[in-house]
């Protein structure tokens, strides 16, 4: 079985409705925030080396490791190979700040995207242009309803009732 199964299988076997459930959580959340900071703090810095280097570097246990790399994935500019790595796979946690802020936003991990370590990254405006431009992509827009005696959109010339409408 892969790190990453592992790591799924036993991150989403805590139940978040039971209060071991919400510490396991409340853990780990607190673990991924610590990477963060970490690596917002220095984001010129490319952290490179192996799954299990690199979860010594930042002071996690290989497990949740695992699982702070299957969050951040998306985000990198490289993405590692998550679903066939072991402990000696070599990654790198080079990331792209807007991907990362804007995948933050999508995650609702306002613990996340409030860190004060955004502010020196990208500046208040350009934040708020990511947020907002997250929470529209989930938004859905509907078309003008077109009207029973209306012309066709299909270009026949028949009305809508008469020519689409009829099969819908």
């Amino acid at each position: 079985m892969s790190l990453l199964q592992e790591w799924r299988d036993y991150a989403y076997a805590h139940d978040m409705q039971s209060r071991s459930g919400q510490l396991f959580w409340a853990n780990y959340f607190n673990m991924e925030k610590e990477v963060y900071q970490k690596l917002l703090a220095n984001p010129d810095k490319v952290y490179e080396g192996t799954v299990s280097s690199l979860a010594k570097e930042f002071d996690m246990d290989l497990q949740h490791f695992v699982g702070f790399l299957d969050g951040v994935n998306d985000s990198l500019v490289t993405p590692n190979p998550i679903e066939e790595m072991d402990e000696s796979t070599k990654v790198s946690l080079e990331f792209d700040k807007e991907k990362l802020y804007y995948n933050m936003v999508e995650a609702k991990a306002d613990w996340l995207y409030g860190l004060e370590e955004w502010e020196p990254l990208l500046s208040e405006e350009r934040r708020k242009e990511l947020y907002k431009k997250q929470k529209a992509s989930g938004t859905i827009i509907k078309g003008k309803k077109i009207g029973r005696n209306e012309p066709c959109p299909c270009g026949s010339g028949k009305k809508y009732k008469r020519c689409c409408g009829a099969n819908a």
